[in-house]
């Protein structure tokens, strides 16, 4: 026995996966036995009598890579597991179900929560900017309350919207906004609570969902309660915003000298002695703030739960810009009968407080001329310097002083929303292979607020004021979904089955309340009625996914769906896909090379609907009660009258055709693993708004199925993990996007004559941009300027006469440059050292160009003196181009605005277990952290191209600390 005891000797240790949490269950075995070894306890120790000459220990757990570690002197060891990518990627949320990644035919991006954005994240869509192919996000303005715009491989419509559908938890949501929260809609979910996001991009893939997936498709999964033990999770973000570029304009002494040299006596005798930045005025450092508080756990052995709050509170960098938030959530997840019926229960809530900004100051901070103070020292306009005329009321349509703007205006609201699912999922005990699902979904919001400006205010100083209360408008989205889904490995053919059949039934209200514009002494200056909108989706659906020796796949899918929104002969829509696989590694011919670890080929072919971003009722004749201001004069009394709307009675689905060739690789033992796909898209019935044949309807214009659109794009991506050691790892990403798209036709008529419809922003009463066939969508449609040869300025008014007609008029406007780049790239790396972490991202747009209205409009010397009342700040590009009038359609201001930008930078250390069951890390974040481009405006990146005194991006310093328990 003595001999015995001194050849053996005892080790303790615990075992921690990534976060610092105890991994319960994992098996730890002394290296170079097969019997000697021991799991770890519910905290995640163990201990273990290993022989006297062992030199480590094996340490494996489902999930994570296997490790082994040596045994030190001390005996006493702790051991991090990392996780298995591969394994963690093995399946991905679908529609209607999961699947094996190894097994999909579509094209198909998963973005999980430990590759998320980092920083200060308003919004869940930030989480993946910049991490997908063929996706392209974009935040419309820096402010906190203002939204995004999303593309999924360019969207595939004109009119109609090209956003895509978002599915959480099951629940496809509400589109759009809702009063006090325009354009914003998604920010009402907490980012905090998202485990993953999947992108189906394909019509392979997102054509289980039919009518509303031609844009693609997200699905936001949540993260749920899967800890055997209670884990506390609290993190906290705390940032300062600061300004970036501005607008370029003339600074003080520039001005001055404009002015002494070349303008009039009355000019210069508006010229003060004040030194004003009027963008110091109305910008300042932003505090930004974000808490969230998580439990997971169990509260019985098969009821796995978590709870979530969280509170965010940004400034914006105007002042009194604010977007404030309480969420909540709650996920509960029982299962019973050895896990055949499982119930799941989802909620969560949202409470969105928004202060808004009058973001004309944005304009007025850089027009506003510097050298006047920013008060008065009376009391009239509430003690702000403003232009008045002679008989002492503001100038109208002058600049008014950008802080007044800001501080004699109250405007906010409060959203609430609500999304919640129940689901019950149960495997048939006789027939375990059948699984029968049922989801009831429920999205609910409500919107209002009020928007006041002082009576003294100059902009309504002749109206005694503005108060307009709005809402509450109320939106509800309800769902009914029904499915059953068989799942059967065949051994004997070498075969597995998934196959799904199943029903939809989603209903969509929104009503807004009467509503009317008065006075601050509470008198109506315009009344608004009351809406109430409506709108039914019925869908039936089967899908097929077939795979032979894990070689050969297919997928098969079709769906029948009928909207509310078209006229009963015009209802129904089918939409089919297939896909086909084929895993060339699993083949016999390539089982013993070394190198290809992975090679899948896919190829798809698929139709999808569109039938969003249109009106309810565009198939009816509506007659529309007349506005105060708009009433008939009969025997001298108004009288309110009915006017006839626009409609078309056979409107019917806009629909796309794809197709998807592609293939995934994998090297050196998936080390290196990446996709590449080409697609083509072609989608016609297009639902557009264009000019209507004079005396066809009761308006110019009309919605109707016009014409084709074309697209064509070819996505790569990349992974590589060039460094992997027990100390180092350091891991890449990159992405890369080229794309196309064209009009085929806008004709309402076959055959008909092609047409020019101006669409986009209006700058200064301007279009600048058109829609015309055989060209890409938006583009600039302009003059070319001509330079005088010597200097290379650029002579006024003066344009080629591209017709030669000897003339200069529309004729000679032509198409130049499109506002959607040819290329985007994203780039993604992260080194970890021991406990150090540094990780950093890039975004690449190539090929976008953008209409400089900005500069346009401030960069002639008319600007000046729009009124004799007051003098206004010009553009620098007055000086290189000394225009005296504006130039609207000059190609000049259509500017080249590729550009590269960082959007993140995070240093993090791990500091581990700082006492027993704590465990610390904190990050210091950088975004927005710079951006190359020669775009000569605020920011390249702006909405449709057209810059108009644009909210700038802000960049951001951020500090966050995260505690585990």
């Amino acid at each position: 026995m003595g001999v015995s005891a001194q050849s053996q000797r005892t080790i303790t240790g615990v075992v921690i996966d990534e976060m610092n949490e105890p991994l319960i269950g994992a098996s730890v075995l002394e290296v170079g036995t097969t019997t000697n070894g021991t799991i770890t306890d519910l905290d995640g120790r163990f201990t273990l009598n290993v022989s006297a000459g062992a030199k480590q220990i094996q340490v494996s757990y489902i999930g994570y890579v296997e490790t082994k570690v040596d045994i030190p002197a001390s005996g006493e060891i702790t051991v991090r597991m990392a996780a298995d990518a591969h394994m963690l990627q093995e399946t991905v949320v679908i529609g209607y179900g999961v699947q094996r990644k190894s097994d999909l035919t579509g094209s198909v991006a998963n973005v999980s929560s430990k590759d998320f954005n980092t920083g200060l994240v308003s919004s869940p869509e930030q989480l993946i900017n910049g991490k997908v192919s063929g996706v392209q996000i974009m935040s419309n303005s820096g402010s906190p309350t203002a939204g995004s715009t999303i593309r999924v491989r360019g969207g595939a419509s004109l009119n109609a919207s090209n956003d895509p559908l978002i599915v959480l938890d099951g629940v496809p949501l509400e589109q759009g906004g809702i009063s006090g929260n325009d354009g914003n809609f998604l920010s009402l979910i907490n980012p905090n609570d998202i485990e993953s996001m999947t992108i189906l991009k394909d019509a392979s893939s997102t054509a289980i969902y039919g009518s509303r997936a031609s844009n693609g498709v997200i699905i936001i999964t949540t993260k749920k309660g899967n800890s055997d033990k209670l884990k506390v999770t609290f993190s906290t973000t705390n940032s300062i915003q600061t300004r970036t570029r501005m607008a370029d304009m003339l600074d003080y002494n520039q001005f001055v000298n404009v002015v002494n040299t070349q303008g009039s006596a009355a000019q210069r005798a508006l010229l003060g002695t004040a030194h004003t930045d009027w963008n110091d005025q109305v910008y300042h450092n932003a505090f930004g703030t974000d808490n969230n508080l998580s439990l997971a756990g169990r509260i019985a052995p098969n009821w796995p739960i978590r709870v979530s709050v969280g509170y965010y509170n940004q400034d914006g960098l105007l002042k009194t810009d604010n977007a404030e938030r309480f969420t909540g959530s709650l996920s509960l997840a029982p299962s019973f009968f050895d896990d055949h019926l499982k119930l799941t229960f989802n909620a969560k809530g949202s409470l969105n407080k928004n202060q808004f900004a009058d973001t004309s100051a944005i304009w007025g901070a850089s027009t506003m001329n510097p050298t006047i103070p920013v008060y008065s020292g009376n009391e009239e306009f509430g003690g702000y310097t403003e232009a008045i005329t002679g008989d002492g009321n503001p100038v109208t349509g002058g600049v008014r002083n950008p802080l007044g703007l800001l501080e004699q205006r109250d405007a906010h609201s409060k959203v609430v929303r609500i999304v919640g699912n129940f689901d019950v999922d149960y495997r048939l005990h006789f027939l375990p292979d059948l699984k029968l699902h049922a989801t009831l979904g429920y999205d609910y919001a409500k919107g209002e607020g009020s928007e006041y400006v002082a009576p003294e205010a100059a902009q309504y100083y002749t109206t005694g004021g503005y108060y307009y209360p709005y809402g509450p408008q109320k939106k509800e989205n309800r769902l009914l979904t029904l499915y059953a889904n068989y799942n059967k490995l065949v051994d004997a053919i070498n075969s597995s089955f998934d196959a799904t059949v199943g029903y939809d039934y989603q209903y969509w209200k929104a009503t807004t309340p009467a509503t009317a514009q008065m006075n601050a002494a509470g008198e109506v200056q315009t009344q608004y009625r009351a809406s109430d909108e409506r709108h039914v989706l019925l869908s039936y659906y089967g899908r097929l996914n077939y795979s032979y020796g894990s070689r050969y796949m297919l997928t098969a899918t079709v769906r029948r769906d009928a909207t509310s929104r078209f006229a009963s002969a015009q209802r129904w829509g089918t939409f089919p896909s297939v896909a086909l696989g084929w895993r060339m590694t699993e083949e016999s011919f390539m089982k013993d090379q070394q190198v290809l670890s992975n090679l899948k080929l896919r190829a798809s072919y698929g139709v999808t609907g569109q039938q969003d971003g249109i009106g309810n009722y565009n198939y009816l004749p509506i007659y529309t009660i007349s506005q105060d201001g708009a009433q008939g004069i009969v025997g001298g009394t108004p009288i309110y009258t009915y006017r006839p709307e626009a409609y078309v009675s056979d409107l019917k689905w806009e629909t796309t055709t794809s197709w998807n060739f592609g293939f995934d690789f994998g090297f050196l033992d998936n080390r290196i693993t990446g996709s590449l796909d080409y697609y083509t898209r072609k989608t016609k019935d297009l639902i557009a708004t264009v000019p209507a044949a004079a005396g066809s309807t009761f308006d110019r214009n009309i919605t109707t199925n016009v014409g084709n659109v074309d697209s064509q794009g070819i996505e790569f991506s990349l992974n590589a993990t060039p460094v992997q050691t027990d100390d180092l790892t350091w891991n890449l990403s990159f992405n890369m996007t080229w794309q196309k798209m064209k009009v085929k036709n806008l004709s309402i008529v076959d055959g008909g004559q092609a047409t020019n419809t101006q669409v986009g922003p209006v700058v200064d009463g301007q279009y600048v941009q058109t829609l015309s066939e055989g060209y890409e969508p938006y583009m600039f449609y302009v003059y070319k300027q001509l330079y005088d040869e010597k200097t290379g300025r650029p002579i006024e008014g003066a344009y080629a006469d591209l017709n030669n007609d000897g003339m200069i008029n529309e004729g000679d406007l032509y198409r130049y440059h499109s506002p959607a780049p040819d290329f985007i790239m994203g780039l993604s790396t992260s080194l970890q050292w021991k406990r150090w972490n540094l990780g950093m991202s890039f975004r690449a747009n190539i090929g976008n160009y953008v209409y400089n209205g900005m500069a346009m409009t401030t960069g002639a010397f008319e600007t000046m003196s729009y009124n004799a009342y007051q003098l206004n700040n010009l553009s620098t590009s007055y000086l290189e181009t000394g225009f005296q009038t504006r130039q609207h359609l000059s190609d000049y201001y259509v500017e080249n605005a590729s550009f590269l930008k960082m959007d993140n930078l995070t240093l993090g250390y791990n500091f581990g277990e700082i006492f027993k069951g704590c465990n610390l890390n904190v990050s210091a974040m950088f975004q927005n952290v710079f951006c190359i481009t020669k775009y000569s405006g605020v920011d390249p990146e702006v909405p449709n191209g057209v810059d108009n005194t644009f909210y700038p991006r802000p960049r951001t310093y951020s500090l966050n600390i995260g505690l585990n328990f």
